[in-house]
């Protein structure tokens, strides 16, 4: 921190040195008089950048040609990072933008601060290019300094307001850089930034850490910037490049302007060049160098074999740490019970809610051969299972959408082909079993790698996407069953439960097209006894369910976010953060049961089993219709293995700082395993879901806000990894068949669409996609300073944002199409998005930009 105290209107110590001693100081290997001790007050910032480079900088030191701890520091005390100039686009554009319309002052003989800084300010002023015809010298000189509140011998004592300065680590502190000083300023008077630097004839001393100052960088600019064009990022691009001593001593030779620029241009490609050499976690010292981001080889055969390898390498990573797995939050110093138990209780209603709704629907479009009760009982066995022995228990367990249409397509295949439909789900749930267990034996995991963080990141927004349009498709059902007609509540138990999921016209057209015409056929007579009260009472069902949705919506979210208000005690804010989705579902339950029961509401439907555990009677199929299960099966073991994996990588990213390894291989093998129980009795299949699964890691994470350039952000300090949560939930699944058909059946349908809701907008919450297609709407004042901001130019951003938007748009077509054999070959279709990514899109944008913007940090 520059302290370059000096009082009003008085003279300043001059520096005594003479012509030899400057002679003699630049033929030095080093600035004789560049650092001087200096004590400064303890700071996080300071404390940090001293540990960091004590333990950092002798690793790097023969291949940076920079002091050794060197980094730079701002008025606040707060520690700068360096300016990456391989990285961060916005250095290379500064020095431009300067080289453009340099203001260079090679031979200051001001020896006042004061009259260097006014010199420099006239010199932009009178720029031929100036555009800055309102401005006040004045009013910019007040604005360098600021009155520090201390009398000095009756006379005010004045501070520069804003700086970065050199600063060097070492064993005792911090060592300030004297010879150069890059002062900042923001402005409303101006209209753009303005850089300007003066070289002064002879050393200056101003004050503390200010003895021998021969450079002056004076950066101007509005306060309305984007955050990479800042006036403190403009100061630390070129802060960065007078960092390096042997480059100031080249600027003190230059005798004219143009041998000043390029000496720029010269330090510019010695920096970019530095930069390619070094690691970036090991050139930035900040708290994500923790994590160092793995480079990843290009697959060959050989790391398919030897059969087995991933699983007995998954085996060796989690197995020490299985205990662990409980004890975890429950013994030791550290104990997080409260959280384990609201964490339960969220995973409980967040599983059990869309099982109710799947196993509704599976109990129409298969006639009651998979009901709500099988659902419900293979959901908790499947998912027990899996806490109890998976690799990565974080991962939740849940039926898809995407699997009732294949047991749709099952369903129709039999009824075509008179097939027996247990038998023919079960054999098809056994290939299905027999290619992911091949699969996980083959190390097929490692394809996954292939995925970028860009893909994954497309395929998980158009999940999102499906949650909303299954609501926005449930209400509109209720509407026009509702409120559109004049039949009101006569027909209301005859109305398709394919509705739930907006699946009607698109699995069984012809059941649904007979099914609306058998209910448009009634009578007049039969419907017009008592059509006004019965329309009346219709319409207040439609508007009543439209609320009851929303009102859930709300509820959920505003608590979900009650965390970050400052009301109550931050414990009581943490457990109905926690407990956001169980209270508002049971509080919008007990008022559309309970306060509204005059009005009959749309509930799930329900048909209890009459056995609930039934093997299916396997020799009854012949080789034909066994081989047609195989071509089902393979394809159906495509969408698992593409879910499965891609979900487990989004649980273990790495900005979730799990520690305790992945298993991939193992995960894959043991669904396989879980599946083919399921498939012989009848039961939905499961696999891993999404936003399930990151929203069950985010739910167990320490979180903590930090601000940089005054954006708020959150980061995961650390994730509880315990198996307890999901062993919990699953339990208290199993025990909800003792609440059929009463309570559960008081959920109404609206309260499960406002889950859906719910859960598609805390997903996109941490969704990069989704964040820079809000770019488009946002000033660039507003920019958040993230990574890839920084790293590439905003056309480009926009592009790459469009090339995904073009790709989702793809997944939606066939995802959301309303044939029901394009939705079996969804999962073909997120395959072909890997050769997109690595062969067409670099024919686009550059690789580095597109490597730029995948990075994790």
């Amino acid at each position: 921190m520059s302290q370059c105290a000096f009082p009003e209107d008085a003279g300043y110590l001059k520096c005594d040195m003479d012509d030899a001693s400057e002679t003699h100081e630049e033929s030095l290997g080093e600035e004789a008089f560049d650092t001087v001790n200096s004590s400064i007050v303890s700071g996080e910032s300071v404390r940090f950048f001293v540990h960091v480079n004590l333990q950092v900088q002798p690793s790097q030191a023969a291949e940076s040609e920079l002091p050794d701890g060197c980094g730079l520091l701002h008025t606040s005390r707060k520690y700068l990072k360096l300016k990456n100039f391989e990285e961060e686009i916005r250095a290379h554009r500064d020095l431009d933008g300067f080289l453009d319309r340099a203001s260079i002052i090679l031979n200051e003989t001001a020896t006042s601060l004061d009259d260097v800084l006014r010199a420099m300010l006239v010199r932009l002023v009178h720029k031929p290019d100036n555009t800055e015809s309102d401005c006040n010298l004045d009013l910019l000189m007040a604005v360098l300094f600021t009155d520090a509140g201390t009398p000095m011998e009756g006379k005010a004592v004045h501070l520069l307001s804003d700086t970065i300065q050199g600063v060097t680590a070492t064993v005792t502190g911090v060592q300030y850089q004297q010879s150069w000083l890059c002062i900042i300023c923001t402005s409303k008077s101006l209209l753009k930034r303005h850089v300007c630097i003066s070289r002064l004839v002879r050393p200056q001393n101003w004050g503390e850490n200010c003895c021998e100052v021969r450079f002056v960088i004076l950066v101007l600019a509005p306060p309305k910037m984007k955050s990479t064009k800042t006036a403190t990022e403009v100061g630390r691009t070129f802060a960065t490049m007078f960092l390096d001593i042997t480059f100031r001593q080249k600027l003190l030779k230059t005798r004219t302007e143009e041998e000043f620029k390029e000496a720029l241009v010269h330090q510019r490609q010695l920096l970019t060049m530095m930069d390619q050499g070094l690691t970036p976690s090991l050139k930035h010292y900040s708290i994500s160098s923790i994590y160092i981001p793995k480079s990843h080889q290009p697959l060959q055969q050989k790391d398919f074999f030897p059969v087995g390898k991933g699983i007995r390498e998954d085996f060796a990573r989690r197995f020490p740490v299985y205990p662990l797995d409980f004890t975890d939050g429950i013994i030791g110093k550290n104990k997080a019970v409260g959280k384990f138990i609201t964490t339960t209780l969220f995973l409980y209603f967040a599983c059990l809610l869309p099982t109710i709704a799947f196993g509704s629907l599976n109990d129409e479009i298969t006639y009651g051969a998979i009901d709500v009760q099988k659902t419900i009982a293979g959901q908790s066995i499947g998912s027990l299972l899996y806490a109890l022995f998976s690799g990565q228990p974080l991962v939740v367990l849940l039926t898809t959408a995407p699997l009732a249409l294949y047991t749709h397509v099952i369903r129709g295949i039999c009824d075509d082909y008179d097939l027996d439909f247990n038998t023919f789900y079960a054999w098809t749930g056994l290939w299905n079993s027999f290619f992911l267990a091949l699969y996980a034996l083959f190390n097929f995991s490692l394809i996954m790698s292939l995925f970028k963080r860009s893909t994954e990141e497309i395929i998980a927004l158009f999940i999102s996407m499906t949650f909303v349009l299954d609501a926005v498709k449930g209400m509109v059902k209720i509407f026009q069953k509702y409120y559109g007609t004049s039949h009101g509540n006569h027909n209301a138990d005859h109305i398709s439960v394919l509705s739930l999921l907006g699946l009607g016209t698109s699995l069984n057209t012809s059941f649904h097209t007979a099914l609306n015409t058998s209910l448009l056929a009634n009578p007049p007579e039969l419907t017009s006894v008592s059509s006004r009260s019965a329309e009346h009472s219709s319409r207040e069902t439609a508007v009543l369910s439209l609320l009851i949705m929303l009102g859930t919506l709300w509820l959920s979210y505003t608590l979900y976010q009650f965390k970050k208000s400052p009301y109550l005690h931050p414990y009581m804010r943490e457990i109905l953060s926690d407990c956001a989705l169980p209270i508002s579902v049971l509080t919008f339950s007990v008022i559309s049961s309970y306060g509204f029961q005059e009005i009959n509401m749309s509930k799930f439907r329900y048909n209890p089993s009459e056995r609930l555990f039934k093997i299916a009677e396997m020799q009854s199929l012949s080789l034909g219709a066994i081989g047609s299960a195989m071509g089902l099966g393979f394809l159906l073991s495509m969408l698992f293995f593409i879910e499965q994996n891609l979900v487990a990588a989004l649980a273990n990213a790495p900005e979730n700082r799990l520690v305790k390894g992945t298993a991939y291989h193992w995960d894959l093998l043991l669904v396989a395993i879980i599946n083919t129980g399921l498939s012989l009795f009848g039961m939905p299949w499961i696999h891993a879901a999404y936003p399930h699964s990151p929203l069950h890691v985010r739910a167990l994470a320490v979180v903590e806000e930090r601000v940089e350039n005054g954006h708020i952000y959150e980061t995961i300090v650390n994730v509880w990894e315990t198996r307890l949560t999901t062993l919990g939930a699953s339990i208290l699944v199993g025990f909800s068949l003792l609440l059929l058909p009463l309570p559960l059946q008081w959920i109404p349908k609206p309260v499960l669409y406002g889950l859906f809701l719910y859960i598609a907008l805390t997903s996109i919450d941490a969704n990069q996609l989704f964040e820079r297609m809000a770019l488009l709407l946002k000033d660039q004042a507003s920019y958040p300073p993230t990574h890839y901001i920084r790293r590439v130019p905003q056309r480009k951003i926009h592009y790459f944002t469009g090339l995904q938007v073009l790709q989702l748009l793809l997944l939606c077509a066939f995802g959301m199409s309303p044939l029901p054999y394009m939705k079996m070959i969804f999962p073909l279709i997120m395959m072909v998005m890997i050769p997109i990514r690595y062969k067409l899109l670099p024919r686009i944008i550059e690789a580095k930009y597109l490597d730029a913007m995948d990075a994790e940090h």
